[in-house]
């Protein structure tokens, strides 16, 4: 999504050229282009499928829109299988219209997840709840916090379920380092994703993270703590950025890697 204006094979090119080894993908572009015709391209690429996003928006009471949501995070599963990767990320859901029920809405997220965790490890694929800021919670995750997240996935085996641990979403929260801690202890750190903090924050706010480095969350503080916890995986960037997606794909992602070496690496 950093880089959504290019195109599959044009994504796979220039990893290919600016040497990235691996990608995140998303589901909207794979089924435009196809899943298996996505999953035969980045394999020929040589490219690794770190994880698929998204799943989730398990919170409808409706029963035939919670029916529904579960279908189409079982398609999302098999989806995940068939390009390699392990791991399916999950975004919640927010509050059904009319509903003040925090406590129901993530209720019914941990019956999604009793129903999707054992269908996702048939598949070779673990789930990992993203907590998302709290400024989401009622229209798009109620699941605001990796303490909220851990609760929810400790209550399956943790090849089943884990989390996201994303420093845009988490930076301000000064339980988030002791979380991921627990979080490593428990096997349950699925997947890691970086994008800064700038303000002020865009019109609707979906779509206001930051180049990393343009912000104020220390990339590198962040790395410790998952690497500290026992994180070995890939680290992947995530920007929502209208900004960046006006400009050249391919000069996004080189500035992009750049930035990941200045900012994290180094």
């Amino acid at each position: 999504m950093t880089v959504k204006q290019l195109s599959l094979p044009e994504l796979a090119d220039a990893c290919l050229e600016l040497g990235v080894p691996a990608v995140g993908l998303w589901r909207e572009p794979v089924r435009a282009y196809g899943v298996e015709a996505a999953a035969k391209l980045v394999r020929e690429a040589g490219l690794t499928v770190t994880t698929l996003c998204r799943g989730g928006f398990l919170t409808a009471i409706d029963p035939e829109a919670r029916a529904a949501a579960l279908a189409d995070n079982r398609r999302a599963v098999e989806e995940a299988a068939a390009l390699g990767t392990d791991t399916l990320v999950l975004v919640s859901g927010g509050l059904p219209a009319g509903s003040r029920d925090l406590h129901g809405a993530r209720e019914r997220i941990a019956d999604a997840l009793g129903e999707l965790g054992p269908y996702a490890e048939r598949h070779g694929v673990r789930l990992a709840i993203e907590a998302l800021h709290p400024m989401y919670a009622s229209d798009r995750c109620v699941v605001s916090t990796l303490t909220q997240a851990l609760d929810l996935a400790e209550r399956f085996p943790a090849h089943q379920v884990g989390v996201t641990v994303d420093t845009y979403h988490i930076w301000w929260d000064d339980q988030a380092p002791a979380q991921i801690a627990r979080a490593g202890a428990g096997g349950r750190i699925h997947t890691f994703q970086l994008a800064d903090w700038t303000t002020p924050l865009p019109e609707g706010v979906l779509n206001g993270r930051g180049q990393i480095g343009d912000g104020a969350i220390d990339m590198r503080e962040w790395k410790g703590y998952v690497e500290a916890a026992g994180y070995t995986g890939a680290i992947e960037v995530e920007l929502f950025n209208d900004g960046l997606w006006a400009r050249d794909g391919r000069e996004v992602l080189a500035e992009t890697a750049n930035r990941f070496v200045e900012q994290v690496i180094r």
